[in-house]
């Protein structure tokens, strides 16, 4: 057994043959390209697991092109926005509630006050492209 670590620090990454893999120290955007590197063996089967605590809607959209992503509020509310084909939607998540992302659809968040959130993400070729 290892010892205990935060997941919003060091996100996981479930990958082929039921592996659970930590992560290096979550350091921003670039990150994320390092973490499709490092777990590209993996295809579009391997998930990025991650938690995060918002006080402030976030400034940017991303898709996530090779899978669907859900998103479990764990505390607070946050407010998923959606763009869909037949038009944007929005949704606001209790504690204990969660949406899916669709695969491919650009999805943002607004925080109003302070919200945590997991979420389990085809996280290899996610995009990205400012709010």
């Amino acid at each position: 057994m290892t010892n205990p670590m935060s997941l919003e620090r060091f996100p996981l990454h479930l990958g082929l043959g039921a592996r659970v893999v930590p992560q290096p120290e979550f350091t921003g955007m670039a990150w994320y390209r390092a973490y499709g590197e490092r777990n590209a063996a993996d295809g579009a089967e391997g998930r990025l697991v991650s938690l995060y605590t918002f006080t402030e809607s976030w400034t940017s959209w991303e898709r996530h092109p090779l899978g669907d992503e859900a998103v479990i509020c764990t505390a607070g509310e946050i407010t998923l926005i959606q763009e869909l084909p037949e038009g944007v939607r929005k949704m606001t998540l209790g504690t204990g509630d969660y949406s899916i992302n669709p695969r491919g659809v650009w999805h943002t968040a607004d925080i109003s006050g302070r919200a945590t959130a997991l979420f389990i993400t085809a996280g290899l070729g996610t995009e990205h492209r400012p709010r």
